[in-house]
């Protein structure tokens, strides 16, 4: 299920210029995510792997202009399609690996994660990382815009028991690694797990 970051950064780089064209009606279901949050205006997030940056515009109008927004990605190209797009905007782009963030412990209050966990190396290890930036009580999302089935038929493959993203390997993977889940939601239209930041 994970790649190393030479994989990631190749097949992310051939697809970064095409990658909004390709979805271009996701915005919406982002949006939908984004809410399930609940931030506040004034509130520190970051969209882990943020991609192209579809997510930052919500983060935005969720935390308001006194809130702090940050797009991390390790593929530069996806970070100049995310500038391309006006996406800097709304937040500050960063070339970074989430598995090991240039960020002060607690210094967040929420992570949005879209298509991420597929991506990390080390899940466990990763996700304590994105544990240890955010504060006590602060929100983790994972999400996708489509459901596992429909990503697993889009990439002409089957879901398998081992599936990261299935709830039963998902919650004590999180639950190890910092987390409480609090919601799971798999159907057609997306993926969104929710979870909170054990203190």
């Amino acid at each position: 299920m994970s790649d190393d970051h030479t994989h990631v950064q190749e097949f992310f780089s051939a697809r970064a210029a095409e990658w909004d064209r390709r979805f271009p009606d996701d915005g919406p279901v982002y949006a939908a995510a984004v809410a399930e949050l609940g931030l506040r205006e004034g509130d520190r997030v970051l969209d882990a792997g943020c991609g192209t940056g579809r997510a930052l515009t919500p983060l935005r109008a969720a935390v308001g202009p006194t809130g702090v927004v940050v797009g991390a990605d390790l593929t530069p190209a996806m970070l100049e399609a995310a500038a391309g797009a006006g996406r800097d905007r709304d937040g500050r782009l960063l070339l970074a690996d989430v598995t090991a963030l240039p960020l002060r412990s607690q210094s967040l209050d929420a992570v949005f994660g879209a298509g991420l966990i597929s991506h990390l190396p080390e899940p466990a290890d990763n996700l304590r990382e994105l544990a240890r930036v955010v504060r006590p009580g602060g929100v983790l999302a994972l999400f996708h815009p489509i459901g596992r089935a429909a990503l697993a038929a889009r990439q002409g493959r089957q879901i398998t028991p081992e599936d990261l993203r299935a709830e039963a390997n998902l919650r004590p993977l999180l639950a190890g690694s910092g987390w409480h889940m609090t919601s799971y939601t798999d159907e057609a239209a997306r993926f969104l797990a929710l979870a909170v930041r054990e203190g």
